[in-house]
């Protein structure tokens, strides 16, 4: 599931296109079956084109990657990672608004 300026990363490209990015990542931790996560996806998708070029904006399977979800201990979905420098600067959880989103990245422009 990635289109929409989103990335789709994965356990194989996760090091490269996350950790070694020079731009802020916003990463998506979901599941098909998790309907919170389908009720977010509107919003990450919007913020993957409203951020193209200054941020990227992706999606990780947590059923199909679990060396990524169990590295940063995901235990519940949706959660959103906001990475910077190979590092974690922030994170929330559970079914957010765009605009709360928006912000996340926003600080980290």
């Amino acid at each position: 599931m990635a289109g929409n300026g989103l990335v789709e990363f994965t356990d194989q490209n996760f090091e490269e296109q996350v950790l070694k990015s020079d731009k802020p990542v916003l990463v998506d931790f979901w599941a098909t079956w998790c309907m919170p996560c389908r009720a977010i996806s509107s919003a990450v998708e919007s913020v993957a084109q409203q951020f193209s070029g200054r941020a990227v904006v992706g999606k990780v399977n947590v059923d199909d990657n679990i060396n990524v979800t169990a590295r940063y201990h995901i235990t519940g979905i949706p959660a959103l990672l906001l990475f910077k420098n190979g590092e974690v600067a922030e994170q929330l959880s559970g079914v957010k608004p765009k605009e709360e989103l928006v912000k996340l990245i926003e600080r980290h422009l």
